[in-house]
């Protein structure tokens, strides 16, 4: 795979969902949990999507039992957990692993296309970010501990805006 638009996943509803449905799109993907000292950057998440969604961006979650087990939800109660808690509007995907022998292709393919510190390809906890381009290729990686809003300037770079909004 050369794009994340070459990619299918599995939405929350359970149904196939092929990322080409976002080409042309520059998405932030986001490993998410409801019950993790970073869920609060939800908020932030949402805001960047609905502040920017009409230039070109959309913010992918996809939720994740990985990391202590801060997200034990099922999809449902995580989608209803999103959309009561945070007034979620960005496309919320179906649990995924990001580490490890079953992690999602997908995110194989993030890992690998854009390694972290040191070079490391593991996702280190809940709330890493990837910022994809228009051309579906992974421009930057964040760390958890990277805000929604510290990625304004590179989300409007890529968007190709000359100011935030």
């Amino acid at each position: 795979m050369t794009s994340i638009f070459d990619f299918s996943v599995r939405g929350n509803d359970g149904t196939q969902v092929p990322l080409a449905t976002y080409s042309d799109r520059v998405l932030l993907v986001v490993n998410v949990a409801s019950k993790c000292g970073f869920t609060p950057q939800y908020a932030g998440l949402e805001r960047l999507y609905r502040a920017y969604r009409d230039t070109g961006l959309t913010v992918l979650g996809f939720p994740c039992n990985q990391f202590g087990h801060q997200e034990p939800g099922s999809d449902e109660e995580i989608k209803q957990f999103c959309e009561t808690s945070y007034d979620i509007t960005f496309p919320i995907f179906a649990k995924v692993d990001v580490n490890g022998d079953d992690a999602d292709p997908l995110y194989a393919w993030l890992k690998s296309s854009k390694p972290g510190l040191l070079g490391t390809e593991a996702i280190k906890w809940n709330f890493t970010k990837f910022l994809v381009g228009r051309d579906g290729t992974v421009i930057k990686r964040f760390a958890p501990t990277d805000t929604p809003e510290s990625m304004t300037p590179a989300i409007v770079a890529a968007i190709g805006q000359t100011q935030p909004v």
